[in-house]
């Protein structure tokens, strides 16, 4: 394999990759074997056919693009090896050429690790940010627990309230017509939530249990059906279950129940401890942001189109990953939501620009600075993910292998820059 590199404008680069005949005529011959028993010609018996008599009948490049989707990864990544610029995009691959018994050639169009002019970054000013909890806070925080222990008792005496928990039937209808998708039965509904279209939940105060309520609404005209879109519609809908939350008293006994404490005073005070601690570190991260921004503001960064475009990629397969854990694939939020790929890739521009850019800066800051990552800080942090993990250090270590044991250390000196440039900056 050999490897060129020519600089393009704006950080930008071509590789062109060359891969030796001998190992494109395997490639070729592997995608022979993976296809042949796919290919029929009259006179041989499936999986029989010799390689020349298929490529006389449906031409040489029959199997080119399954023997470059062979080659092409492994050949990229020793490419990568051999690169000595930072590659920091995903490539654009294009093939050159491909024919048997010649090389195999393609390119792999990528950005580069932009050069940075950095600012000032030591002393740099940010606004004073005040740390306080108020009654008000401690006392929804309190609410909230209190919600959080609350009981659902069973209403049989009364019509639907707002905040009720119910149970429905319904069946929608436009101009009399049942529409599909519009019928749900044994439903659980909570008044107030806005889990359905506006106006339908509202309607559904004062019905009583086993009574039949019309509701009538208005399908949003951006409504992601659209069949249903901007039209009127009925629904025919009945109250099976109707349940009222009940919160427990706020006293001794409450605290006692869901703290370590015995009374109220002590749980509040507790509570007033944690709050203040959180905005405590809200306040740091929130200084911390304040003053890579500055030192942002006063550096100079030309970042590659391609650079950005993988940053938000990643960005959104993190957030996938993220709604994953909560049992919701991204096809089901494009649905619930009405958006797309492309616009929660545009929505994450701007915080996919400004993490690179961070990024970049803290890294000048290192090397400014001379800062590295010990021995004893990979250990530490090994330990921190071990017990995230549930895992044995070594362990963690062995799945980190020698690349991820790199990266490790290049996020324990970013943040040691951030520390540094924190602690020497300064109130305005």
């Amino acid at each position: 394999m050999s490897l060129q590199v020519e600089k393009l404008e704006k950080n930008m680069a071509k590789l062109t990759i060359e891969v030796p005949a001998a190992e494109l005529d395997k490639a070729i011959d592997k995608a022979y074997q993976k296809q042949k028993g796919q290919i029929s010609i009259p006179g041989f018996r499936k999986g029989k056919v010799p390689r020349p008599m298929i490529e006389k009948m449906y031409g040489k490049e029959i199997f080119y693009e399954d023997a470059a989707n062979e080659l092409i990864p492994q050949a990229y990544e020793e490419a990568l090896e051999d690169c000595t610029e930072e590659i920091v995009s995903s490539p654009k691959i294009e093939v050159s050429r491909i024919e048997a018994g010649e090389p195999f050639v393609f390119t792999a169009v990528v950005a580069l690790k932009p050069a940075i002019k950095l600012g000032k970054y030591k002393g740099v000013k940010y606004d004073k940010i005040e740390i306080s909890v108020t009654e008000e806070e401690v006392e929804a925080a309190l609410n909230k627990e209190r919600e959080a222990n609350a009981r659902n008792i069973a209403i049989e005496d009364r019509p639907v309230k707002d905040g009720d928990m119910t149970v429905i039937d319904y069946e929608g209808y436009v101009d009399d017509v049942a529409f599909e998708g519009g019928k749900g039965e044994d439903y659980p509904l909570t008044i107030g939530s806005g889990a359905f279209i506006p106006g339908f939940e509202e309607q559904l105060i004062g019905a009583e249990i086993g009574q039949e309520t019309e509701i009538k609404v208005t399908f949003p005209e951006q409504y992601q059906s659209e069949e249903l879109a901007g039209k009127a519609a009925v629904f025919r809908c009945t109250v099976k279950e109707i349940k009222e939350k009940q919160l427990p008293e706020l006293d001794d006994e409450f605290a006692e129940e869901v703290s370590e404490f015995e009374t109220l005073a002590e749980y509040k005070a507790d509570v007033l401890d944690k709050l203040t601690k959180e905005k405590e570190k809200a306040g740091q991260e929130a200084k911390e942001e304040a003053v890579i921004d500055a030192i942002i503001a006063d550096s100079e960064m030309d970042i590659p189109d391609a650079m950005l475009e993988t940053q938000q990629r990643q960005m959104v397969d993190e957030f996938a990953q993220r709604i994953q854990m909560q049992g919701l694939t991204l096809e089901q939020y494009y649905q619930f939501t009405g958006g797309s790929y492309e616009q929660l890739t545009e929505q994450v521009k701007p915080q996919a620009d400004k993490r690179i850019r961070s990024r970049l800066v803290l890294e000048a800051v290192v090397t400014a600075e001379k800062i590295t990552a010990t021995d004893e800080d990979f250990e530490e942090e090994i330990s921190q993910m071990a017990e995230a993990y549930r895992m044995e250090a070594d362990k963690v270590k062995e799945m980190l292998g020698e690349q991820g044991k790199k990266q490790v250390m290049e996020d324990i000196a970013i943040k040691k820059a951030v520390d540094f440039v924190t602690e020497n900056a300064k109130e305005k």
